[in-house]
């Protein structure tokens, strides 16, 4: 195993440290990507300017789901008589807010820091940014530099940050973005939320149920336009019912704020007055000061990369998680981290690094496998292709639906359970392209149809695969049922 060795330049008095592999980003997946290096027995540096953990850990995955969960907690039980009563009156806010800011460590990385040190990972606090070929320089928060040389791989796990729209008005405004909106203090009076994603979708949940009212504006059709149409539409009703005013095609002009009050005029020439703006439109590469240009890579563009997360072009550049644009979701991201550090690892050994599809070294479920969970009330979950993309990719396909309310389980679950089902099956290969389930709790249900198609299970060998009565997971027989008898 190669050791780590140092180094200081008598002429700038600028340390240099040699490693086998340098991380420049510390969410997640550079996490991972560390963790598994190091596993492999390489020495590894990871670099953050934030807090260890990223993202997931302080301002998305975690908070927001620390805010969702009592509402659909509550949401769930006010469908149960016996209970419904107990559960009508408003969510204690204090009590939510601070149980978010126990899952989010208060904001603070120790635990963190503590973890990785154990696994043997070098940590350095600073702004990462490449310096040429397996070069980084990390400035500190004192302004100190140190230059980190990797004798294997350089790996980029920066991840993206929230896009905000040109709008005549906005740098005056303070708008939220999704780290605000998931970290915000107390509830809004007012929150006016623009954009029709799962960020907007699970705010526009989670803020109306902790006391603010909501007007959301979304500029397509519809809600969840990544998933099959009918996802969107049943999130939309709900989100209707529970009082959020959802508004479609319709797009924000300009903004501003006076006496503390925000006013949106919208495209329709509405003026719509809150207290704050929540702008969920977008993420872009956290790539427009990492030093791209210095090994002939675009500065703020996303990363292009291979199966095995390598960057197009380079031995020993790699690009993992949303910053490759592939899948920009955290478990897909420590999915690749996985990959990219096993081919790290067999690089560095002089090992082949087969390039088949499913092998230890290919991130192949980027292109069929991936799933996704919006919490939202009913919850949407869908993994591989929705109906419009198998067809857009050539697949000869036959969409098969069923409600909910034919399961005993949905019934079970709760008093007027509303749910749809969808398999996207190919009828050449008779293997599932995609599913969708739409419901309260199919959230748990997503894993079982990531298997069926991460594993071509074909569907006649599905048959066999008998669901737990009486549960959720009965929807399995039900589409397999109409699937046979159409």
């Amino acid at each position: 195993m190669a050791h780590t060795s140092h180094q200081t330049d008598p002429m700038t008095d600028t340390e240099s440290i040699a490693y086998d592999v340098v991380v420049i980003g510390g969410g997640p997946v550079g996490e991972n990507v560390a963790d598994r290096t190091r596993a492999a027995g390489l020495t590894t540096a990871l670099v953050e300017s934030e807090l260890l953990g990223g993202e997931c850990s302080y301002w998305a995955c975690m908070p927001s789901k620390a805010l969702l969960r009592p509402v659909i907690a509550q949401a769930d039980a006010r469908r149960l008589p016996g209970l419904a009563q107990a559960v009508q009156g408003p969510l204690d806010a204090p009590a939510v807010l601070a149980r978010r800011d126990e899952y989010t460590s208060h904001w603070k990385d120790d635990g963190q820091v503590g973890w990785l040190n154990g696994t043997g990972t070098d940590f350095h606090r600073g702004h990462g940014r490449l310096a040429g070929p397996r070069t980084v320089t990390v400035t500190a928060p004192d302004g100190t530099v140190t230059t980190l040389t990797a004798r294997h791989a350089v790996a980029v796990c920066t991840g993206t940050r929230a896009q905000l729209p040109d709008l005549p008005g906005l740098a005056d405004v303070k708008p939220w973005t999704s780290r605000e909106a998931t970290s915000a203090a107390s509830a809004p009076g007012r929150l006016i939320v623009v954009g029709g994603g799962v960020v907007a979708t699970e705010m526009a949940t989670a803020w109306q149920a902790l006391g603010s009212r909501v007007t959301l504006l979304v500029r397509g059709k519809g809600l969840l336009n990544r998933m099959e149409p009918f996802a969107g539409e049943l999130v939309a009703e709900a989100l209707t019912e529970a009082g959020v005013d959802v508004r479609t095609g319709t797009s924000v002009e300009s903004v501003g704020r006076a006496d503390g009050t925000v006013v949106a005029v919208t495209s329709a020439g509405d003026r719509i007055e809150a207290d704050e703006i929540l702008f969920a439109t977008g993420r872009v590469p956290h790539t427009d000061d990492l030093g791209l240009e210095t090994v002939g890579l675009e500065p703020g563009s996303w990363l292009d990369v291979d199966d095995s997360l390598r960057v197009t072009g380079t031995d020993w550049l790699y690009g993992v998680g949303d910053v490759n644009h592939r899948a920009l979701l955290t478990h897909q991201g420590k999915y690749q981290a996985r990959i990219a550090g096993a081919a790290i690892a067999a690089r560095a050994a002089g090992g082949a690094v087969p390039e088949e599809p499913w092998g230890a070294h290919a991130a192949t479920a980027d292109h069929h496998a991936v799933p996704q969970v919006v919490f939202t009330d009913p919850e949407a979950a869908a993994v591989g292709l929705s109906l419009a993309e198998a067809e857009q990719a050539g697949h000869r396909v036959r969409a098969v639906d069923v409600e909910f309310s034919s399961v005993a389980g949905a019934g079970l679950y709760g008093d007027g359970y509303r749910g749809r089902a969808r398999m996207v099956v190919d009828l050449e290969d008779e293997i599932l392209r995609g599913v969708t389930f739409v419901g309260p709790g199919v959230g748990e249900l997503i894993h079982s149809a990531t298997i069926a198609i991460a594993g071509r299970v074909p569907v006649d060998r599905l048959w066999h695969a008998v669901p737990s009565y009486p549960t959720l997971s009965e929807v399995w027989l039900r589409l397999l049922e109409a699937y046979r008898d159409n």
